[in-house]
């Protein structure tokens, strides 16, 4: 297991992991390119069979969200909750409310969540970080409270790359993130969704970070489905807002190489579309993100 090789404290260029390439997953960084897996390339029994007694904590930040919140529980506790009659992969679901207004908490308190208020809005970021903070897991999954697409088979995809990779390599050995993919469908069109990833995210990952030519690979570099070990995030932390995903992103990349990202294919994502007023402060955040990354 991933997280029994770095002990605390230690340096991670002083640690080596006997990897399928024996790569070091630390400040010497792992320079593959990312790897990409289809909607269909894991098993779920495979899958549970990797998880070999860890935790795994699906964990959901919401902000006035009553509307699907219910939605997105319900695809993760009804299939994969041993105790709601699922196949043991997922032991909590958490619903973190960021300050919401509306009647998100009792939602997913009904769904089945465990809820964690934070009492007023502190953003995206302060939210998964909250979420980590209070599960258990040792294994995260991170989902968004507003896609009405949302199925069970993302949990099994996101945790794939982490307990049973397809492609030789040992599970959990060199991943550190995986993130999802997706068509985005708007206004009836198949595709044309995700315009602060197509005209923020991606020019900026091209344009500023120019020795991580993996992460142009990346399809959707803000999506909040994604996966990780526990002492990952604990290393890397939680940029606010919205600058935490591609925060992740480019935190992972820089302390492994972009080799130690995944990316799997979730379908297609249906969710709310926004205004560009309102997705005008997410730009911002994402630009400030990167841009404080750049200059480090």
């Amino acid at each position: 297991m991933i997280g029994t090789i770095f002990a605390r404290g230690a340096r991670p260029a002083q640690v080596r992991r006997a990897g399928a390439q024996g790569h070091a997953l630390g400040d010497d960084r792992v320079v593959d390119a990312v790897r990409t897996f289809a909607s269909n390339a894991f098993d779920l029994g495979a899958v549970v069979a990797g998880k070999a007694g860890r935790a795994v904590s699906v964990c959901i930040p919401a902000h006035n969200e009553e509307a699907t919140v219910a939605g997105v529980v319900a695809a993760v506790r009804l299939p994969h909750v041993r105790e709601a009659g699922g196949s043991g992969l997922v032991d909590e679901v958490i619903v973190v409310d960021d300050g919401s207004t509306d009647a998100t908490a009792g939602a997913a308190e009904a769904a089945g969540a465990r809820v964690v208020r934070l009492g007023e809005r502190l953003g995206k970021g302060a939210a998964m970080e909250a979420a980590v903070d209070q599960a258990t897991g040792e294994l995260f999954v991170f989902l968004d409270a507003d896609v009405e697409s949302t199925s069970p088979a993302y949990v099994t995809s996101l945790l794939g790359p982490l307990l049973a990779p397809p492609d030789g390599r040992p599970a959990a050995q060199d991943v550190a993130l995986v993130k999802g993919y997706y068509e985005r469908p708007i206004a009836g069109s198949p595709t044309g969704g995700g315009r602060v990833t197509e005209l923020v995210a991606k020019p900026l990952l091209e344009v500023l970070f120019p020795e991580h030519p993996g992460l142009r690979e990346v399809r959707q570099p803000l999506a909040g489905e994604t996966a990780a070990p526990r002492w990952v995030l604990e290393k890397v932390g939680f940029a606010p807002g919205y600058g935490v995903e591609i925060g992740l992103l480019l935190d992972v990349a820089a302390r492994f190489g972009a080799g130690a990202v995944a990316q799997v294919d979730l379908g297609t994502r249906v969710h709310r579309n926004r205004t560009l007023e309102d997705l005008r402060p997410q730009a911002v955040e994402v630009l400030r993100a990167a841009l404080d990354r750049a200059a480090r």
